[in-house]
């Protein structure tokens, strides 16, 4: 028999799990939803089918559920699903959770110690014609497009065998989707892998290189002949796993590294520069002039997760630019901040990926009395002006990241809107928001009105109508 949920923070309030699979035709929609918005909003993240083993539940490791919001001609119809990962078929069949927190073999079940045991839960990603669910310590996982359900792994043919980053970066120039996987010999390795998958979805290089320590590397950096890896002192260790320690730690004495490879390179051509410890979970765009490498990310000086020290404003991330001289005789680089207002999960017009770009998106948390881990306004930073624009949401509200759509595939950058959704808290459900992009300031232009919660989640991306 099921067990009830544990009242923790993770398990509580929009963080709790949902316990359906449901359809929604024609939603309601306050105000005008563009005729001309057509295709499929995506978004990923943890929601647990059973309550967890462990007293210490994250956040991080509950099961991947996926939304999908489908808009055509002023209507909207949605649809969620269970990612079915291998993990989520066995603890449906059991009735109850079998396995440990982060695999952790000393509370998962003996009957499944070896078995995968992915979530599939950070972000979903369309390339190639594959819809793919992401969760950077296991494979991906294929869903059909339409109806959400599960195909399986995506092994490329079989030519990929271990896991994927869950940020994948897609070349707008080449159609290529190149990716990393830290801790790629193992759980807490130093090890590294680099691939590229190309425009017709073939699996054309995997590479294996050492990095200076074990980090969880979550996010890295891709320029057009250039690509970045941050690895940064948030370290994982299974000693102190199999302690009953967090797994990950914060060790900021070991600093920052970021290795440089050209594209067209071997991982023997890395060149690795060092700075002053920091964290990023999220990277906004990385680009190059000339010698000069230039990536926007959002950067903590210490990281709030698996650091029970952290405090202060340096445990809020802000947009920063690192910049690298490749043409310097030396191994540091700079940084530079360019807004001062806390935020995460940064986007922009991604057709301007590994490009120069001038409009960056995220969400802020800027009241004290918002609930820890949310956001509670939108923000538009124009990075030629420097001007912010930004839009609060009502006291107990909360924003997603936002994801933009161009107005048409040959339009400016920056022409278009953004989708977010976001969790009514005095209401206990949620709804999808559409903005103006360049007039965010304004609110949104329309609401789609959903009856349920959208848990909060990661990760979303944009698919057009065929």
């Amino acid at each position: 028999m099921s067990q009830p949920f544990p009242s923790t923070p993770y398990l509580s309030g929009n963080f709790a799990p949902i316990l359906m699979e449901c359809d929604a035709h024609d939603l309601p929609v306050a105000g005008r939803l563009p005729r001309e918005l057509r295709g499929t909003l995506y978004s990923n993240g943890p929601n647990p089918q059973y309550a967890p083993r462990d007293a210490d539940y994250h956040w991080f490791i509950g099961d991947g559920m996926v939304h999908a919001f489908e808009l055509e001609d002023g209507r909207v119809h949605y649809r969620n699903r269970w990612v079915r990962t291998n993990k989520f078929r066995l603890e449906r069949a059991a009735g109850h959770a079998l396995f440990g927190s982060w695999g952790n073999p000393a509370s998962t079940d003996p009957a499944v110690q070896d078995q995968e045991n992915g979530v599939a839960n950070t972000n979903i990603v369309w390339h190639a014609g594959r819809l793919l669910a992401l969760e950077e310590a296991d494979l991906p996982v294929e869903l059909d497009p339409r109806e959400l359900s599960t195909h399986g792994n995506c092994t490329y043919g079989g030519k990929l065998s271990g896991a994927v980053t869950a940020h994948p970066k897609i070349d707008p120039v080449t159609g290529e989707m190149v990716f990393f996987t830290y801790a790629a010999d193992g759980p807490f390795s130093s090890g590294m892998r680099y691939g590229v998958v190309n425009g017709d979805g073939q699996l054309t290089r995997l590479e294996h290189f050492e990095t200076p320590y074990a980090s969880m590397v979550h996010d890295f950096m891709v320029t057009q002949h250039h690509v970045l890896f941050p690895v940064l002192p948030l370290t994982g260790s299974m000693e102190r796993a199999m302690r009953g320690e967090p797994a990950y730690a914060w060790e900021p004495q070991m600093g920052a590294h970021i290795g440089i490879m050209p594209r067209n390179s071997k991982p023997g051509a890395m060149r690795w520069f060092r700075g002053e410890a920091c964290y990023v979970f999220h990277v906004m765009n990385a680009w190059e002039e000339g010698t000069r490498i230039y990536a926007d990310v959002m950067q903590y000086d210490t990281p709030p997760l698996f650091n029970p020290d952290a405090g202060g404003p340096g445990s809020r991330a802000r947009l920063c630019r690192w910049t690298f001289d490749l043409a310097a005789d030396t191994d540091s680089f700079t940084r530079t901040w360019l807004d001062d207002t806390p935020g995460e999960f940064p986007r922009f017009d991604e057709r301007f990926a590994t490009l120069p770009y001038r409009h960056g998106y995220y969400a802020s948390r800027q009241r004290d009395t918002s609930l820890k881990g949310t956001y509670d306004t939108l923000i538009h930073l124009d990075l030629t002006t420097g001007r912010r624009s930004e839009h609060a949401l009502p006291e107990g509200d909360a924003v997603s990241e936002p994801v933009f759509v161009p107005r048409h595939a040959q339009s400016a950058e920056g022409d278009g809107w953004l989708l977010a959704t976001v969790f009514r808290g005095n209401e206990h459900r949620s709804d999808l928001v559409v903005y103006e992009a360049g007039a965010v300031n304004d609110g949104p232009i329309a609401t789609v009105q959903l009856s349920h919660r959208v848990p909060f989640g990661f990760h979303g991306n944009w698919r057009p109508a065929d």
